[in-house]
């Protein structure tokens, strides 16, 4: 049914895709602008650290399944897997969509089917089939012809979590939204050939806000815990305990709070609802502004503990924006620690069990070591855990004494 599939951005969702389609047997072709990554890729190597990724980027390498170019080929299935970062606005940045989308035009055949994976705003696949019509007035497409059109255009947004991607990306249900009905279908199909959770069919734009619902829900709930702690601290009381009496109600569930949000969905998702409907959006945007706003006020209640100290020095553990990965993007703990270093706090022990050297960012500070968690802690005065990693656990209550400690997680409770 699908012999050739072509994916387009080998990164974190793009990848593991390809992967987990060249072990069912199905040839494909991935395509990434990074001339590194094809050439990592062609030698069997993972260019980015998930559980069990390399071993199948490998063995799909060694059987000739997966090969990595530069530029698209013709395939009978095109997934689009690219970034849509936040531009400085607040708004989707859908550049590089539309350039998959005029790489891919070029190659398309009568019966091909082409997958935004990509976190969009809502009505981007509409738009996606709009943009490859512009491209290619010799075929149709289903913005305009519906299922009748010669290529079937769908929306099908991961639903992962990093560090499980290999597992969830083939047990979780997916959501698949057509242009067209038959555009939803024939990409249940693909998924099908891999995906064990089920599919669930809808439209393209109630795919895309399906997705961002799902982060935005998480990000008002972490949103109230954080502004809980916020209070907690003005109120000189202990958040963790409050939150935790609090969760003895039958009904109540409150989340742990941290020092904000990161990643590349939930402090991003909620903006494209409020990019489509800012007039109504009035809660979403409430709750990111409150978790955009944690880790000033972490950097502020380090910085007023730390002025206690001739010449302080501050233990910061974790830079990864959650636990036990090694992923930086829109990190609020690596965020905090440049700030500190930048407003020069004080000397700065970073501790990241999961990278090897420091982020060009803080290095380029010259405020900030990386050590390990056994000499953070002993030679710090401020103790700040920022991300709760597996490894952190086996910090002592004993080896904290004496040292004023802010566990902006409420692990070490």
């Amino acid at each position: 049914m699908f012999s050739t599939v072509c994916v387009v951005g080998l990164g974190y969702i793009g990848l593991p895709t390809a992967a987990a389609l060249a072990t069912q047997g199905v040839d494909v072709i991935g395509v990434d602008v990074s001339e590194s990554t094809v050439h990592l890729i062609n030698a069997g190597r993972a260019p980015f650290v998930e559980p069990d990724l390399a071993v199948a980027v490998n063995g799909a390498v060694a059987m000739g399944r997966l090969r990595a170019t530069g530029v698209p080929e013709p395939a009978d299935a095109f997934i689009i897997a690219v970034p849509t970062p936040l531009q400085e606005d607040r708004t989707a940045d859908l550049s590089c969509v539309r350039a998959a989308a005029a790489s891919v035009a070029g190659v398309l055949k009568a019966g091909d089917l082409v997958i935004l994976e990509s976190t969009s705003p809502p009505g981007t696949t509409v738009e996606l089939s709009r943009w490859l019509a512009k491209h290619r007035p010799d075929l149709s497409f289903p913005h305009d012809a519906g299922d009748t059109a010669a290529v079937r255009v769908a929306h099908c947004p991961e639903r992962v979590l990093p560090g499980r991607t290999m597992i969830e990306i083939v047990t979780n249900d997916r959501v698949i939204g057509g242009v067209a009905a038959g555009c939803a279908e024939r990409a249940r199909d693909l998924y099908a050939m891999f995906a064990k959770g089920e599919c669930l069919l809808t439209d393209a734009t109630t795919a895309e806000m399906a997705k961002l619902s799902e982060n935005a829900f998480r990000d008002v709930n972490i949103a109230f815990a954080n502004e809980l702690s916020m209070v907690c601290d003005h109120l000189r009381i202990d958040a963790a305990e409050v939150i935790a009496l609090a969760n003895r109600h039958p009904r109540v569930a409150i989340l742990h709070p941290g020092p904000g949000v990161g990643g590349h969905c939930i402090a991003v998702d909620p903006w494209f609802i409020v990019g489509s409907a800012p007039q109504q959006a009035r809660l979403i945007r409430l709750a990111r502004q409150v978790n955009d706003a944690k880790p000033a006020h972490v950097i502020s209640e380090v910085t007023r503990t730390a002025s206690r100290f001739r010449d302080p020095v501050i233990a910061c553990l974790g830079l990864t924006f959650k636990a036990n990965i090694d992923d930086l993007r829109e990190s609020p703990a690596l965020h905090i620690v440049h700030e500190l270093a930048r407003q020069e706090v004080g000397r700065l022990l970073a501790v990241e069990p999961h990278i090897s050297e420091l982020p060009v960012s803080l290095a380029d500070t010259g405020r900030v070591a990386l050590v390990d968690v056994t000499t953070a802690v002993r030679d710090a005065d401020v103790v700040v855990l920022l991300v709760d990693h597996d490894s952190f656990r086996s910090v002592k209550q004993t080896a904290l004494r004496g040292k004023a400690v802010f566990d902006t997680r409420g692990f070490w409770r």
